[in-house]
């Protein structure tokens, strides 16, 4: 017996006499309760998911991610709840080593139908004994994920393969308690349970505290499991499973079928009859939801020509943002991304609902022709996240409640641009665009946060979205008979239009000789030195030295016209300041000194010190769709600007990222970090990829189909005369 377990079995009480005398090292004298609880903290998995899929049903609440070759996050019964840190196989020869898929293989990921997510890994050993290959799916009509597994030996020797499953139920996986029954792998929380069922059947199971009595230190310690534990007391419990795969023939296939329910017993019985559905059987009704809902679709416009499997992806990915109990609710991403500082565990983060990315799912899903699922995200903004005063908060779990502490005024806006877009003008719709519009008047058109969540005052772009929506609710005031609220609206619309330039249009600033627009400004003059503070170790600075692309929001919302001279002049600045050009095309850093991002040798983002600088914001591709869009407006060709995000996304899954790799990747790195391709940022990006469908459908039409006509009229923009004429 090795050192490690040695040490176990002592933890365990296994070891008789006081002199230490070691027991027998059979499995046999392994069993029983796992020593070691809680074990090591839970930690999340990485957010650059390269893979992402849900049934098109609402019977069936699971969701999969995919990462480095292994199942990463799997999301029940909510789509802001991961239940699963991640699964993988482990495959050992018993004498000399044990690889694991996440550390040991070189993976590549397809979609193994291009009209459905099921996607695949291939998984080869980097000692080139072995190859994996796993399919994966949810049955449409359970709570389940079924896994289709194919193990070759490259070498003619025989292997074994174990399954090594860290179950994370309810967001979080410091209190579950493992268990096996008849080979299968069975957790608890007291809220939730999950089971592992395999065909063939496991022949040995055992489940662990991480660190301590887990599968993996068993296996890295001698290459053999030689524990058949069960973790009855809570704690991060991780489980691993014995299969009848050895590499040769007759031992190359198996079916995985993990199931959800109220306890381990439901879910069980849900993995069990998944598995007996059969995994070909479930595909066929799986990719059949996945083809039809394609099919209720808009045709694809000219501009994806080169990009129809992008465009497909990508509404299927923002489709697949939803979650099935609280219909409407679209979370950001199925991520947390760089982990997002594993310290801070009581956070959701991006597998949470903002209104203002909820407002940018909604238009891309308008612009493929899914009017009923933008109708369901303006229910949802409405009955479940708006409060009594008409605000929002930043962001909330699917249920309403918060998740950040502040609240930013364009997500009190947005909602009221879609109700109008919609054709929402009913008294029960009104009713709701009262509340919020009577709070813009009450409180624009400063801003605690604007659209980059971290710095308050006075923001282009908040405030031209504050514009739009008042002039919006004008016209929803109108129809329910209130002239005079649509009154008020209007005039304080017209007044904040007047003041924008004061407040955030510089013309004593250091990067340009001509006025430029600013990110925002703390006091609402953008002519003085006033310093804001940069987060995510930024510096404390003048307002005048930092600029954002994000300006470009009062074009694309009507309140300016694109040919503006300042507006000219800020994309000059900006273009100088924060656009670099790849291979991909080029791509623009969301505001001057950003830190949100990997550090500069490109390990993940961490909370750091002002102005300590070690984190470094890279280009996102959703502003190469904005920009793109100002083009539009201006009378420029955009295809260009479409081509750069299409390339930008991962090659292999499609799914495109919050932000790709600057023309300074971190030295020595290449090519993990090219310029222009994905970092380890959340991927897939809803809002990406929403941008992304609304450019696609905007170059076809000639216009910004997201524009509203009634602001654009009403403030001289180009896109009003075009489309007059």
């Amino acid at each position: 017996m090795s050192r490690a377990k040695l040490s176990a079995a002592i933890a365990a009480g296994m070891v008789a006499g006081l002199l230490g005398v070691m027991p027998a090292t059979s499995q046999a004298a392994q069993r029983g309760a796992a020593p070691g609880a809680p074990g090591e903290a839970h930690t999340w998995a990485p957010g650059d998911k390269d893979g992402f899929g849900t049934a098109r049903t609402t019977q069936s609440k699971v969701w999969y991610t995919l990462n480095n070759g292994a199942l990463t996050e799997v999301f029940y019964p909510r789509i802001d709840t991961p239940s699963i840190r991640d699964t993988q196989l482990v495959v050992s020869d018993g004498r000399t080593f044990a690889d694991r898929e996440d550390e040991d293989t070189v993976a590549r990921v397809e979609l193994a139908d291009l009209r459905s997510l099921i996607y695949r890994q291939v998984n080869t050993a980097k000692s080139g004994k072995y190859r994996i290959t796993k399919t994966y799916l949810t049955d449409p009509a359970h709570d389940a994920l079924l896994v289709d597994v194919r193990f070759e030996s490259l070498t003619g020797e025989k292997y074994d393969v174990y399954v090594l499953h860290d179950p994370a139920l309810n967001m979080t996986g410091d209190d579950d308690v493992g268990s096996a029954a008849h080979g299968s792998l069975l957790s608890d929380d007291g809220q939730v349970g999950s089971a592992l069922v395999t065909a063939p059947r496991l022949t040995l199971t055992s489940s662990g505290y991480l660190g301590v009595s887990d599968g993996w230190t068993d296996l890295r310690d001698d290459f053999r499991m030689d524990w058949g534990y069960e973790a009855a007391s809570p704690g991060n419990v991780v489980q691993l499973g014995r299969t009848l795969l050895t590499g040769r023939h007759g031992g190359q296939r198996l079916t995985l079928a993990i199931g959800f329910g109220a306890d381990s017993g439901d879910a069980l019985d849900v993995a069990r009859a998944a598995l007996d559905k059969g995994f070909n059987v479930t595909a066929l009704d799986y990719a059949a939801g996945w083809r039809a809902y394609l099919q209720s679709l808009d045709d694809r416009p000219a501009s994806v020509q080169r990009w129809a499997a992008h465009w497909d992806v990508s509404a299927m990915v923002l489709a697949a943002h939803e979650d099935k109990t609280y219909r409407g609710g679209f979370v950001a991403a199925p991520a947390r991304p760089w982990a997002w500082a594993n310290e801070l565990q009581f956070l959701p983060v991006y597998h949470a609902v903002w209104s203002r990315d909820l407002y940018q799912i909604a238009t891309g899903l308008l612009a493929v022709g899914d009017e009923a699922a933008a109708n369901r995200a303006l229910d949802y903004l409405f009955t479940v996240q708006q409060r009594p005063d008409g605000s929002f908060p930043q962001n909330s779990r699917l249920g309403g409640e918060p998740v950040f502490g502040s609240l930013q005024m364009d997500e009190v806006a947005f909602p009221i641009v879609l109700a109008r877009q919609l054709g929402r003008d009913s008294a029960a719709d009104w009713d709701h665009v009262r509340r919020s519009a009577d709070y813009l008047v009450a409180n624009g058109p400063r801003t605690p946060q604007e659209r980059w969540e971290n710095v308050e005052g006075y923001s282009p772009a908040t405030t031209a979205a504050e514009i739009a929506g008042l002039v919006c609710a004008a016209d929803i005031a109108e129809v329910n008979g209130r002239a005079d609220l649509a009154a008020t609206y209007r005039a304080t619309a017209d007044k904040w239009q007047a003041g924008l330039d004061e407040q955030t249009l510089t013309t004593t600033g250091p990067l340009d000789d001509g006025p430029y627009y600013l990110r925002i400004t703390a006091n609402g003059d953008a002519d003085s030195g006033a310093q804001i503070q940069i987060s995510d170790g930024g510096p404390l600075i003048d307002q005048r030295a930092v600029v954002d692309p994000s300006f470009l929001e009062l074009v694309r919302l009507g309140v300016k016209p694109a040919r503006d001279p300042d507006i000219l002049n800020t994309n000059d600045v900006v273009d100088r300041e924060l656009a670099y050009d790849t291979p991909n095309g080029r791509f623009w850093h969301r505001a001057s000194y950003d830190g949100y991002g990997e550090q500069r040798d490109g390990s993940q983002w961490e909370p750091v010190e002002p102005g300590s600088g070690i984190t470094v914001g890279r280009g996102w591709p959703l502003l190469s769709g904005e920009r793109g869009e100002w083009a539009l407006v201006a009378g420029q060709p955009a295809q260009s600007f479409l081509d750069s995000m299409a390339s930008a996304a991962d090659d292999e899954s499609l799914l495109m990222a919050e932000q790709v790799w600057d023309d300074q990747p971190p030295s020595g790195s290449a090519p993990r970090f090219t310029p222009g391709e994905p970092t380890f940022s959340a991927t897939p990006l809803a809002w990406t990829h929403g941008q992304f469908l609304r450019l696609a459908a905007s170059i076809d039409a000639g216009l910004p189909v997201e524009i509203p006509q009634n602001v654009a009229c009403r403030y001289g923009s180009e896109a009003c005369q075009n489309r007059a004429s």
